[in-house]
């Protein structure tokens, strides 16, 4: 288990579509999940058109996340730690054709792709409830959600 002390690098970054990251799994606690990574370097609580409120834990070595409800549970993973994995390969060094393969791969064949209005370049697994947003060709993020 991490303490406050100990960076996010230090866990175990293996992404599972559907299920969380590591030991992070959805649905977990949000006391949980700072048990597990510590005390995240910044906290925001953020609320929607129906009064739910979604806290969100963001920590320097590229994790996001967001926990939903009254007790909040985890509910997304945003990942642009370059450490992360996904089926075993070290995802950030893969370009966009070969994530799709991967995703293939691995049983997810629905996908679909946009560009963002910001600029970034999506592709989604609706399957899997992954998306891959990339910058001038390069993965800059990884969001995961239950």
């Amino acid at each position: 288990m991490l303490t406050e002390n100990q960076p996010t690098a230090d866990m175990n970054l293996s992404i599972y579509p559907k299920k969380g990251l590591g030991n992070l799994t959805f649905d977990m606690p949000i006391e949980d999940v700072i048990a597990i990574l510590g005390q995240a370097n910044e906290v925001e609580s953020i609320e929607n058109a129906a009064d739910e409120t979604t806290t969100v834990l963001r920590y320097e070595d590229g994790l996001t996340l967001f926990c939903e409800g009254e007790n909040p549970h985890l509910s997304c993973i945003d990942i642009s730690n370059e450490d992360a994995t996904l089926f075993g390969k070290m995802v950030f060094e893969l370009n966009e054709k070969e994530i799709v393969q991967l995703m293939v791969a691995n049983q997810y064949f629905e996908q679909d792709a946009d560009t963002e209005d910001w600029g970034e370049r999506r592709i989604s697994f609706p399957e899997g409830n992954i998306d891959f947003y990339f910058e001038d060709d390069e993965l800059t993020s990884v969001i995961i959600g239950k």
